[in-house]
């Protein structure tokens, strides 16, 4: 590193579904110590693989990717047990006739990429076809006949009235499967560990109280998602309740076992084992 670059720099997801880990986050006591990066989940999935991202709420999927390089941090993620709001299909047919069909997929995520098609194809026995757009519904609709959207781009679609059958695709996971699915971790380099021991516990003592602060009283970013992304009060409240940014053992059951499928599939190439970060050690949970 260079004398002027931060000593940990740490990714954040562009969507308001990891706002509770960073909105209380106290990043001016840790004063040069740290920088931060703001992306889609795609943009710090890659950054944070190449090394340029040392800490992230990166896409569980991309965990998997690269997992001999990291650790995860526990009680942190976007999680659910059910609804979650904001990966929802667009689709003109019921899932089971989607067979012959042309599925767009968001530019911007990789769980939920790959979810879709671990249910289509494990739980439907479904080949569509699938094809990337930027993520504009009606857009992705003129060449598909589905559309995945993911985080605020799903949010605001899913408030339009355009007709389509909509699946909540956590909903789904947890129908087929009754297991919680992850969407995203909290995600830390081992050599940043290695490096930097006693920063990286401030860190994570630095996310829980912001998690903690945030949930206990969600008005702030109740306000905050009115007014930059629009939708009612009632709405955000219930969005914020709703998800789980917990990452404990019910957790870690359901996304071995969305590891496990992705991995018989072939998305993966390998079985991917949980390896939690706690007190600077190593918990392996899964093999």
């Amino acid at each position: 590193m260079t004398n002027n670059q931060a000593s940990v720099r740490i990714g954040r997801i562009d969507f308001t579904n990891v706002w509770p880990l960073f909105y209380y986050f106290p990043f001016p006591s840790f004063g040069s110590d740290l920088e931060v990066t703001q992306q889609v989940p795609s943009g710090l999935n890659r950054a944070m693989a190449e090394g340029r991202i040392d800490i992230g709420a990166i896409s569980s999927f991309a965990y998997g990717e690269n997992f001999d390089e990291y650790l995860v941090f526990p009680d942190m993620s976007v999680s659910a047990f059910g609804q979650v709001n904001s990966i929802l299909l667009f689709h003109r047919k019921p899932l089971e006739e989607l067979g012959d069909a042309k599925i767009a997929l968001p530019t911007t995520s990789a769980t939920s990429i790959n979810l879709l098609k671990i249910i289509l194809t494990k739980f439907y026995g479904l080949q569509p076809e699938y094809e990337y757009a930027a993520p504009e519904l009606e857009p992705m609709m003129k060449s598909a006949d589905a559309a995945l959207l993911i985080g605020d781009h799903a949010i605001r679609a899913s408030w339009e009235k355009n007709g389509y059958l909509v699946t909540d695709l956590a909903t789904e996971w947890t129908r087929l499967t009754g297991q919680w699915m992850t969407f995203a971790v909290c995600t830390i380099r081992k050599q940043t560990v290695e490096q930097y021991p006693e920063l990286v516990s401030r860190i994570y003592e630095a996310f829980l109280e912001s998690k903690r602060k945030s949930l206990a009283d969600p008005a702030a970013l109740v306000r905050d998602a009115q007014k930059l992304i629009g939708g009612t009060e009632a709405y955000w409240q219930r969005y914020f309740s709703e998800l789980c940014y917990e990452f404990g053992p019910k957790q870690w059951a359901g996304l071995s076992l969305y590891y496990q499928y992705a991995a018989e599939l072939g998305f993966l190439k390998r079985n991917v084992p949980l390896q939690i970060w706690k007190d600077n050690s190593v918990v392996r949970v899964t093999e």
